[in-house]
């Protein structure tokens, strides 16, 4: 497996014990519909949280969050709403990005909510 595979692996795997830590339940990893694929699809009372991962060993060239395109957000937004019908779900949703630097033995871990209100 290519490093920045097994880099991403790594970072939702973060991302989930992070969001667990907070309250979240994890309903699905690695969602996929038709071209997208979600990272994480959390719960946390009536919200659903759809939660893109980017994970960086550096910030040299940006913050990870900046590397979610406007054609990655269609995709979400496409993914997300065949989701929510298909479970039939009466429910809020949010569009959240975790950032994750890995750098060394240092890790940082930024939770931005409702994401996608920032493009």
């Amino acid at each position: 497996m290519a490093a920045h595979n097994e880099l991403g692996e790594k970072g939702e795997k973060l991302a989930i014990e992070f969001l667990l830590e907070k309250g979240y339940t994890i309903l699905e990893k690695n969602y996929r519909y038709l071209k997208a694929e979600v990272d994480i699809i959390a719960k946390i009372e009536n919200t659903l949280a759809v939660i893109e991962v980017k994970t960086r060993s550096t910030d040299y060239f940006g913050n990870p969050e900046e590397f979610v395109n406007p054609k990655k957000i269609k995709l979400l937004l496409s993914a997300i709403d065949y989701y929510v019908t298909e479970n039939d779900l009466e429910v809020d949703v949010r569009f959240d990005i975790i950032a994750i630097i890995q750098q060394h033995k240092s890790t940082k871990i930024k939770h931005l909510e409702d994401a996608f209100l920032h493009f």
